[in-house]
Parts: C-alpha cells; structure tokens; sequence
C-alpha cells in the first residue's frame, strides 16, 4: 500500500502538470528535446524535489536535455511558485527516468526469442484444441 500521504501526492502531481507545461509551452532551449516529466518525488519540508524525466532520442539529445533542464532551473522553479503557491518552493534536481529505456530493452528481448522459437506470445490462445475449458457435461 502507499504510505505516502495523501497531500504530498497532490504537491507532487501539481509540480509535475506545473513543469509538463511549463516545459511543453515556455522553455525555449533548442537542447530541450521531446521530454516527458513522468514522476515527481517532493520532500515533506517542500525543500527539494526529484523530477523524473525521459526524453526520445540519441544519448546527445539526452545530454541536451539535461543542460536545458539544468539551465531553465530557476525559471521553473519559479513557474512552481506562482502557480501553486507553497509554502517553500523546492529546489528541482532532475534525473534520467531509465524505465522506459529498460522497458524497450525487455520488449525486444521478448521479441527476438518469439522469432527464434517461431511463437507470438500476443496470439490468442487456441481454444479448439480439444480440450475442453469446463466441466465435461453429462
């Protein structure tokens, strides 16, 4: 179950749609590449805040990313503060979100075995191999 309390995960979702947008409309780096803020993660004194993030492209786009997302700190921070309102407003310190990187990684894998055992794990099952799926009738 999750401990977290139930107002901490409102701060968090707030942050995350305030920086979504924020990113999305008004950051104008060309470094900033197709990014996704997929988590945010704000101490309980609202003093810093882990924003999870991915972004599609090569290693250099990701790079890129980070030195726009490090450079518009200040603005962002400052985005958080005028639409939310806190009581502090948490220091953001970004990291690479790598789940989706690995999530990829498995769907292939999972790939590459189906071609080389000739299966497609996403087929229907064959119901008519007659074999019956109840209680056999009387």
């Amino acid at each position: 179950m999750d401990r977290q309390p139930r107002r901490m995960r409102r701060v968090n979702e707030a942050v995350r749609g305030v920086l979504g947008s924020a990113i999305g409309a008004r950051v104008k780096d060309p470094r900033l590449g197709f990014v996704t803020i997929t988590g945010v993660e704000v101490a309980a004194d609202l003093r810093h805040a882990k924003v999870f993030y991915s972004v599609l492209g090569s290693q250099k786009d990701k790079a890129g990313t980070l030195e726009a997302l490090r450079g518009s700190q200040g603005f962002l921070q400052a985005e958080i503060n005028r639409e939310l309102h806190l009581k502090r407003t948490p220091e953001l310190e970004f990291i690479y979100d790598e789940s989706i990187d690995t999530g990829m990684r498995i769907h292939s894998l999972i790939r590459s075995e189906e071609e080389a055992l000739g299966v497609d794990l996403r087929a229907e099952p064959d119901h008519d191999s007659g074999a019956e799926d109840g209680p056999e009738e009387q």
